[in-house]
């Protein structure tokens, strides 16, 4: 879950003035008792951005230990009450069924919650709330539920269970959460590998990527955002459950995209009771945190009443540092990166240490709302240090607890309005909100349309996909009529070609369903994509590659070799082509082989074709593995930079000696060759082959290998990140590339102390560096190694074991622990490392730990 602390002081249910503040107030170091404040008093600790209030919505006791708000149709704003988390330092509630789920509203259009009804109670740990017509789904006691509303008086009546395993663990920062209803009509999670939809009266479990930790939400073209308490901000490129398709390859890219390797977090306080504050560079010599250690909530903000400047940033609660973090998300064709506006201040920051933000959302007024569980201890009792629980109690912040704020950010001269009530809007005005300039009210018109389930809304809708000024319009039409089922195949052929990449895009994503159960249909559309893809822009081209699945193969195999060969040095387009090819792997390096577009070598050929081959291996079928080896059968002369590529998959792949050995029907002859001029390629191939009168030689392996199974499964598993992380800069054979990177085959950097090794890779470096007796510096070399800090620490982990053993390296294996406590202890570092400085880190840190 998240990591924040809680602390709130009694609120009148009389008061209703309304409270805003713009001042910047002076920080405050002391690190004795922070008592819990009034709201009033709260208020008065914000600094935010110039031009902007913070406004009080609600308080204790109308709310208490707030984690999860949302808007109804009718502006009515839902709040999932965490009340059993932490209340002792011990966590002895928790299984207390004292949650619940209340509804607010604003009787008397001031903007200030007067009336709350609990819609549900005797709750154990709700943790996540989506709404529906006539009730809501709930998340709790790790479960799912719906929940519904009989009589419209905003209490639940039924409580039936739709998943018992939805939260996949008893720990809150390790349980499912968000239900967010994505743009394809499915609702995400984070911290999980589930996705729901209701179809037919039924609700459906559907298995998905894995995505982030606390909170989930969406950008205008339906890529989801998540983040991890030590990365505060990553997202998708694709759609999901494209790039998991295909069983024979380990896609490096697409999903949980890091948009930013930024960590640094700017407190206006000092914030001493952190979990990890003992740890030296966790804070700043004013006892502030450095970078983010709970970051949660990322919200793609697509509201209408901030500044047109504001309209997609995401914003990143971070309850520890009681800050709000602000990020401008930048799109680059395929590609999206985010940064700071304004570093060295927050969007939002708080002098006050029990201001903690951990949710939030937007509503029909278009303003930012944040939940704030207000309290002093944020960390669960599972994870709680000795120095964090030593600060807990010495400076009073277990109590007191059950308090909660809700605030609002608004321009300074925003004035709230009465909420306009979709629910009862015809269905002809919910289709204009289609194209609404808010996002709220899209998302919420596709979800009320889809419920009505009018088809006579047919024709309405497709003109709006066909003809409509607006592209956000037009595609949330197009998915209205898919929830609906609704979708004219004769509309989305005529939008592949319209000009606008999302319409164009998205009709083909439609597609795929319809032409999978329609022959005439998938050879119509096979044909027209042949037609137009030397034309399409990148982003069409992309879905083409993700979508050529559903093609026969005499048409998807033309289509994703033109794609491979114009595209081939995106990373994200080769894994989406190869997500297409399931089982068809070796027939199309087949026909890559015989092409004369692929005669000529280049970097990113070589790469797709070690993808392809390593698919193949994966796949493990004899035929095919013989044929694959037979086209390794050619004299020295003729032994090129394709069969290169070919031997080298095939040998990472052969050191995996957990790998059964495949039985071929006679011994190929390119391994006579290799066993006289290549000895330790036989012994790998001879390892992972077996035919009459040949037993694979696995112990001979396990001899000349210093890795164990589990680690030569790492090592190839390296290599694939490698190829997609590392091999731009540094080449595909570790012998660094001019103008790029040096060398790593034989470099006292790779092959030196593992913590110094994952320094770098976590941070970057920074040159001049020697390697192998030769000075590194611009321009031979980049001026900076980028850091890789969003990566988690198993692939970091594979990467650095994969280069201390290849290329004649020989250093061993690199453990995901290493990488994680190296990640925690250097927690505050945020610039990338020079020489002499890393050097003496590492020499200091040695001395401290006695190592």
């Amino acid at each position: 879950m998240f990591k924040f602390s809680f602390s709130f002081c009694l609120l009148s249910t009389s008061l209703v003035s309304f409270l805003c503040c713009t001042t910047e107030p002076v920080s405050t170091l002391d690190e004795g008792p922070s008592p819990a404040k009034t709201p009033e008093e709260e208020l008065t600790s914000f600094q935010i951005e110039p031009g902007l209030k913070i406004q009080l919505v609600a308080a204790e006791p109308m709310v208490q230990d707030p984690v999860v708000i949302n808007f109804d149709a009718d502006g009515r704003l839902w709040v999932v009450e965490m009340r059993g988390f932490m209340t002792t330092i011990d966590g002895e509630d928790e299984d207390e069924p004292n949650g619940r789920i209340s509804v607010l509203e604003d009787t008397d259009g001031d903007g200030q919650m007067d009336k709350s009804t609990i819609y549900l109670d005797s709750l154990i740990m709700p943790r996540a709330l989506a709404l529906l017509d006539g009730g809501a789904l709930v998340a709790e006691n790790e479960a799912l539920w719906l929940t519904e509303d009989l009589d419209g008086d905003l209490r639940a009546e039924t409580k039936t269970l739709i998943d018992p395993d939805y939260a996949g663990s008893a720990l809150p920062e390790h349980s499912g959460n968000g239900l967010w209803r994505g743009i394809d009509n499915w609702y995400y999670n984070a911290k999980s590998r589930f996705r729901y939809r209701l179809t037919d009266g039924e609700w459906l479990r559907d298995s998905t990527e894995f995505r982030g930790q606390w909170g989930i939400s969406h950008d205008d073209k339906g890529r989801l955002y998540y983040n991890y308490n030590w990365s505060q901000l990553h997202a998708d490129l694709v759609p999901p459950d494209y790039l998991s398709r295909n069983k024979n390859h380990i896609p490096t890219t697409g999903i949980d995209h890091g948009l930013t390797v930024d960590r640094r977090i700017y407190p206006i306080r000092a914030n001493p009771a952190i979990n990890r504050g003992y740890i030296p560079g966790t804070l700043d010599e004013d006892g502030r945190l450095r970078e983010f250690t709970s970051a949660c909530s990322p919200f793609y903000y697509r509201g209408s009443a901030l500044p047109s400047a504001f309209y997609g940033n995401v914003f990143v609660c971070e309850p520890s540092g009681n800050l709000v973090k602000r990020n401008v998300v930048e799109e680059n064709q395929l590609q999206l990166n985010a940064h700071d506006p304004h570093p060295g201040k927050e969007f939002l920051a708080s002098t006050d240490e029990r201001f903690r933000p951990v949710y939030i959302t937007s509503g029909p007024d278009g303003a930012l709302y944040i939940a704030d569980m207000y309290r002093g201890l944020v960390q669960h009792g599972k994870y709680i240090t000795p120095y964090l629980k030593e600060q807990t109690l010495e400076r009073k912040l277990v109590l007191p607890v059950h308090r909660g704020r809700i605030w609002r950010i608004v321009p300074e001269e925003w004035k709230p309005e009465k909420p306009i009530r979709l629910s009862e809007a015809s269905s002809k005005k919910l289709i204009t909100y289609l194209s609404y300039p808010d996002g709220w009210y899209r998302d919420m018109a596709q979800r009320l349309l889809i419920e009505r389930d009018d088809p006579k809304l047919q024709p309405l809708l497709t003109a709006l996909a066909a003809e409509g000024d607006q592209p956000l319009g037009r595609l949330h039409a197009l998915w209205t009529l898919e929830g609906m089922e609704l979708l004219d195949p004769g509309l989305l052929m005529d939008l592949l070609t319209d000009p606008d990449p999302l319409i164009s895009s998205t009709a083909l994503r439609l597609l795929e369903p319809l032409a999978a159960r329609d022959k005439q249909l998938q050879n119509r559309l096979g044909e027209k994509l042949l037609q137009i893809s030397e034309h399409a822009s990148v982003e069409l081209i992309l879905q083409m590659a993700l979508s050529g699945e559903v093609l026969s193969a005499s048409t998807s195999h033309p289509l994703l070799a033109g794609i491979a060969e114009r595209y081939g040095e995106s990373p994200l387009i080769r894994d989406a082509v190869l997500s297409s090819l399931e089982d068809q792997e070796f027939r199309f390096l087949q026909a890559l082989w015989k092409s004369p577009q692929w005669k000529s070598q280049e970097a990113a050929k070589e790469i797709f074709l070690e993808m392809l081959t390593t698919a193949v291996i994966r796949k493990r079928e004899p035929g095919e593995l013989t044929a694959l080896l037979n086209m390794l059968d050619v004299d020295a002369k003729s032994f090129g930079w394709r069969e290169k590529a070919l031997l080298t998959s095939i040998s990472i792949q052969g050191k995996q000696t957990k790998m059964e050995p495949v039985m071929l029907t006679s011994a190929p002859k390119v391994l006579n060759r290799i066993n006289q001029g290549d000895s330790s390629n036989f012994v790998i191939l001879a390892s992972l082959f077996e035919w009459p009168g040949h037993v694979a030689a696995i112990q001979l392996m396990k001899k000349k290998s210093i890795l164990n199974e589990d680690e030569q499964q790492q090592f190839a598993l390296g290599r694939q990140h490698y190829l997609t992380t590392c091999a731009g800069c540094h080449g595909t054979d570790g012998a660094g590339l001019n103008r790029f990177a040096p060398p790593l085959a034989g470099s006292e950097w790779v092959l030196g102390e593992e913590k110094r090794l994952a320094l770098i890779v976590l941070h970057g470096m920074e040159g001049p560096l020697e390697v192998g007796g030769k000075i590194y510096d611009t321009p031979d070399i980049l001026p900076v190694m980028p850091a890789h800090s969003t990566m988690d620490d198993a692939a970091i982990a594979s990467i650095m074991t994969y280069i201390r053993n290849e290329w004649g390296n020989a250093a061993g294996a690199v453990s995901r622990s290493l990488v994680g406590k190296t990640r925690l202890t250097s927690q505050g570092r945020v610039m990338p490392w020079k020489v002499d400085e890393l050097n003496q880190y590492v020499q200091e840190t040695e001395a401290q730990t006695g190592q």
